[in-house]
């Protein structure tokens, strides 16, 4: 197995005595785009400028290339940032903006230029050499500070929440050009968002963290189609989580109901949280569901319609359908055995979090 490109070992952060990162370990393949994504305070960014050098960690080591850079400073690590705030030069023009960096290394002039020229040509910005950072749009601004990023030929690009300033349609537009430099340029991108479509859109691997913690990393498909814990099912898409007893291997009791399911080793008659996708629950006659229940909610939401359908124990079941059940209809909820996820109650916040061990 080919070593990691980096390689975050045992990092404890705090700010006072509030704890940031608690002995997180991380390791980052070489040409991945791997995305920390949490809610606000996991620690995503954190993590994020200790890979940069822009923060020093209270213990642990950051590995690059299979070496020590820990105590490295930002400028001698082989990577560059792209922040939230594009932090552009307002006095410069787009050229000199792209070529800071560049000057800064007494890179001779034409190569500088030939730099500028691929760079704009990469991020769909050719003949803007001239052009003033006012003049640009927030789209353009961004990819500006894309393009000198990148003219420094970093081995890896940190992006902070690099879209969270933009519209939706220049976002969702964004996240396809993200893809297509990656795959043109190479290299590896660490992207930090608190947006779960941009984290399933883009990403090889994902990261979920809270508290300090990685919760779970894996493929876009196994973090929402396999989440290891509730907090991650319910941060990554929407999610019906229930309590539900586990009768015996592949029956589990829902509400009284029992449900086949294919999970097995959760032992016999053991309570466990139990998750289902509103788009994995058919409505069906009630006399064919294992549960019945009102639709008591309806929205078109244009792709599917969105019902809530509660059943007699009081839960309100979210269902999403390109079937549409009028409100006060009575229904039956079926769901098919593999679209049911059963996972361990933990025994306390800490339980929740997932070592990682590649």
């Amino acid at each position: 197995m080919s070593q990691p490109l980096i390689d975050l070992v045992n990092i404890t952060k705090s700010y006072d005595s509030n704890v940031v990162l608690d002995d997180l370990s991380l390791s980052v393949k070489e040409n991945s785009f791997v995305t920390l994504l949490g809610p606000s305070g996991c620690g995503k960014t954190t993590t994020l400028r200790i890979i940069g050098g822009f923060e020093s960690a209270d213990s642990g080591k950051v590995i690059f290339g299979g070496n020590d850079i820990t105590k490295l400073p930002p400028n001698k690590r082989q990577l560059n940032t792209v922040f939230q705030k594009y932090a552009l030069f307002p006095h410069m023009s787009i050229a000199d903006n792209i070529a800071f960096g560049l000057k800064i290394k007494n890179k001779p002039k034409q190569y500088i230029d030939d730099k500028i020229k691929y760079a704009l040509k990469l991020v769909n910005l050719d003949g803007f050499e001239n052009r003033s950072v006012d003049s640009l749009s927030g789209g353009q601004q961004q990819r500006i500070a894309i393009a000198r990023a990148i003219v420094n030929e970093p081995k890896v690009l940190l992006l902070d929440e690099p879209l969270g300033a933009l519209d939706l349609k220049l976002r969702q537009d964004m996240q396809y050009e993200l893809i297509r430099l990656k795959n043109e340029l190479g290299i590896t991108f660490i992207y930090v968002t608190h947006d779960q479509e941009e984290a399933l859109t883009m990403s090889d691997t994902i990261v979920v963290m809270n508290q300090g913690y990685i919760q779970q990393m894996g493929s876009p498909e196994q973090i929402y189609n396999e989440p290891e814990n509730a907090f991650v099912a319910d941060f990554i898409g929407e999610s019906n989580i229930v309590d539900g007893l586990m009768l015996h291997d592949e029956l589990v009791e829902i509400f009284g109901a029992k449900f086949p399911c294919v999970d097995r080793g959760f032992g016999v008659r053991q309570p466990v949280d139990v998750v289902i996708r509103p788009e994995d629950i058919d409505l069906v006659k009630p006399e064919l569901g294992t549960l019945e229940g009102v639709v008591t909610h309806l929205i078109f939401k244009g792709v599917h319609y969105e019902m809530e359908v509660t059943t007699p124990d009081g839960f309100e079941w979210l269902v999403h359908s390109t079937d549409m059940c009028p409100v006060g209809e009575k229904v039956g909820i079926h769901v098919d055995p593999f679209d049911i996820q059963i996972m361990n109650k933990p025994a306390s916040e800490d339980e929740e979090a997932v070592s990682i061990d590649e």
